[in-house]
């Protein structure tokens, strides 16, 4: 364990792909500990897989963490007293240490060809044994070795492992701890020069001053490689925190397959950052006190404890995340929602590029309209349907619809309803409104769901929606501003769905 009185902790991202709620989750558990400790949170970019790695990844992964609202005081982007914090810069920092294992004989130069290791780990699978490095090279004496490797001939480098058990206290699991024999001897750098994960992680947490791994728990099996390595290079061994697999609705882990998985994609879904926050921090963790469910960032620093992680899989609940967002949407100001919602209605073709204020001012009564019924922001363009899309010939032929218009009185509500509706000479208003229906109400005699959903039908294509006074005023000012996609005022839907209605 680190004799270190300051804490300091670690997110260790690789730029080869979007951010994964289950990566997302780790980097805010590192974050929310660092804080609770007042302590330094580090980035790092694992970036050995040159293959793999991209900068357009890095810079997403920052961006989507940043959103997310974690912040860090070393890395890439900000620099700090223990860089490079990208692993690429570091390769001549690793192939250092791996040379001083190599000369106090903790480590050694091993010639196996990849062909040899497959053949000697497709026969230990053959026979049932674990596929274990069977140790071809540990015996070859160190001048011989380097006289070979002097020579040209290819080598890697292996660690060797102790001859005891490998022991090392995890927060949330206990003490841990795996039998030498369950662990061959590791490649730390390979024949090309490239290091190895299990060795630059060390290397780089011991350099940085990291004094607890926060990680999932995909990373235990890792462990003892990386405890012997700290070992053997006499460094401290950190505390460890595994986290615990998150699974998708069906018990297997999450991925692709579940749907959205990414931080980009709930960003782009409309989901608001602090929900996500919030729920990320409730995927293994379990605060004390009841059974509270809602907390601000500001409320999990200061509640988040790392010894109430439990080691148990967490289920991601779509579901519950929704319930999240949809109390983070009320809770915010109107104009933050319509700022955010804004992009996905020009995008859809139903606000104007550049919208002038007075185009903005009728979008807020839109989104303050809508807003209530949705679980995330990108459903919003097409709950305005009712404001932007009017179709009565899809509207009589929905069968939900048919069963209210088969009503006993529904043909009286609707001719009578239209009758007023042409009628009218002045603007539609609330009140207005509400007065044209009363004396459909008094003319028919019909009442419920026999008088208002008739009429709805006509005005919105459904039969459930919104009030109406709160959707009057929207439709009519609608209708006179210049819009990408007209809104037809409440005299232009009834005589829409009076001449489709005529020929049915």
């Amino acid at each position: 364990m680190s004799s270190s009185p300051d804490v300091r902790v670690r997110f260790a991202p690789s730029p080869t792909g979007q951010l994964h709620v289950g990566n997302a989750r780790t980097a805010l558990f590192n974050w929310l500990f660092a804080r609770q400790k007042h302590g330094t949170n580090v980035l790092r970019i694992e970036d050995t897989d040159l293959e793999r790695s991209e900068v357009r990844y890095e810079t997403q992964l920052l961006d989507d963490l940043r959103w997310l609202g974690l912040d860090w005081e070393e890395g890439p982007d900000v620099g700090g007293a223990f860089g490079p914090y990208r692993q690429s810069d570091r390769l001549e920092i690793y192939r250092e240490h791996a040379e001083r294992l190599l000369s106090e004989n903790k480590a050694y130069l091993c010639f196996c060809s990849q062909e040899e290791l497959e053949q000697d780990r497709n026969a230990a699978m053959a026979e049932g044994r674990s596929p274990l490095y069977p140790g071809t090279c540990r015996g070859i004496d160190p001048a011989e070795a380097r006289r070979r490797r002097g020579s040209g001939e290819a080598a890697a480098i292996r660690l060797r492992i102790p001859e005891h058990p490998i022991r090392f206290h995890d927060i949330v699991r206990g003490w841990v701890e795996f039998p030498n024999e369950a662990v061959s001897d590791p490649i730390i750098l390979r024949s090309s020069g490239i290091p190895v994960y299990n060795y630059v992680v060390v290397v780089d947490d011991a350099l940085m001053k990291i004094t607890h791994v926060i990680r999932g728990d995909d990373h235990l099996s890792n462990t003892p490689k990386q405890v012997a390595l700290y070992e053997a290079l006499g460094w401290p061994v950190p505390e460890f925190a595994h986290l615990s697999t998150i699974l998708g609705s069906d018990g297997k882990r999450l991925s692709k397959r579940h749907g959205a998985t990414s931080i980009a994609n709930f960003r782009d879904m409309g989901v608001l950052p602090e929900a996500l926050m919030n729920y990320l921090a409730l995927l293994g963790w379990a605060p004390s006190g009841g059974t509270r469910e809602i907390f601000s960032p500001d409320d999990l620093k200061k509640e988040f404890r790392l010894e109430r992680v439990t080691p148990s899989a967490a289920v991601f609940d779509m579901e519950k995340l929704y319930w999240l967002n949809r109390h983070y949407i009320k809770q915010n100001p109107p104009e933050r929602i319509e700022s955010l919602a804004e992009p996905s209605f020009i995008a859809s073709g139903l606000l104007p590029q550049n919208p002038d204020d007075r185009v903005r001012a009728w979008f807020s009564k839109v989104v303050a309209l809508l807003v209530p019924s949705v679980n995330k922001l990108d459903e919003l363009p097409a709950r305005a349907d009712l404001i932007f899309q009017v179709n009565p010939a899809a509207a009589l032929a929905a069968p939900d619809n048919a069963e209210v218009l088969a009503l006993p009185k529904a043909g009286d509500v609707l001719s009578a309803f239209l009758q007023k509706i042409e009628s009218e000479r002045e603007p539609m208003t609330p009140e207005r409104f509400k007065a044209t229906v009363n004396e459909v109400k008094e003319k028919t005699g019909a009442k419920g769901k026999e008088l208002f959903h008739p009429i709805r039908i006509v005005i919105t294509g459904s039969h459930s929606g919104p009030e109406f006074d709160k959707l009057i005023p929207i439709l009519e000012e609608g209708s006179q501003l210049a819009l990408p996609a007209h809104v037809m005022s409440v005299r232009q839907r009834v005589e829409a769905f009076q001449s489709v209605w005529a020929k049915a």
